[in-house]
């Protein structure tokens, strides 16, 4: 999800029907905000609680006014290729941790290099041993 400061939030969910979906959003996201999505069904169900917009992707609308969807379809491109062309493999197991990383690449993208090595620094909140890595 993109708030509206522009800041990303992403989180390694089950599947995506209506249920896990809509309750993701309705966590993460106060009643009433302005949501845009594509036509996915699963995001039917959010116009009772938010001001919903959609795209219509099947009917190759991408923009309607100022509903769009291409920051986070940006988010997720930059992610794939990082998976596929760096990574090459995540695991369930960690997958959570590469979003994460990918995250901090993107709500640090307009840092100095040397601020966001500081950010990084500051923001370590454990350490993984590398057993703890490989094991179940």
């Amino acid at each position: 999800m993109i708030q509206r400061d522009g800041k990303l939030a992403a989180k390694k969910i089950p599947n995506t029907t209506t249920e896990t979906l809509s309750a993701e959003i309705i966590k993460t996201v106060k009643e009433g905000a302005t949501l845009y999505t594509d036509e996915y069904t699963s995001y039917k169900s959010l116009e009772r609680i938010y001001d919903h917009h959609t795209v219509k992707h099947s009917q190759r609308q991408y923009v309607n006014g100022r509903v769009h969807t291409n920051t986070i379809e940006g988010f997720w491109s930059i992610l794939k290729r990082g998976i596929f062309g760096v990574y090459h493999f995540t695991s369930k197991k960690h997958l959570q941790l590469y979003v994460d990383e990918f995250v901090f690449r993107y709500n640090s993208r307009t840092a100095t290099e040397a601020n966001r090595f500081n950010l990084l620094l500051t923001n370590i909140e454990n350490r993984i041993t590398y057993k703890q890595l490989i094991n179940g």
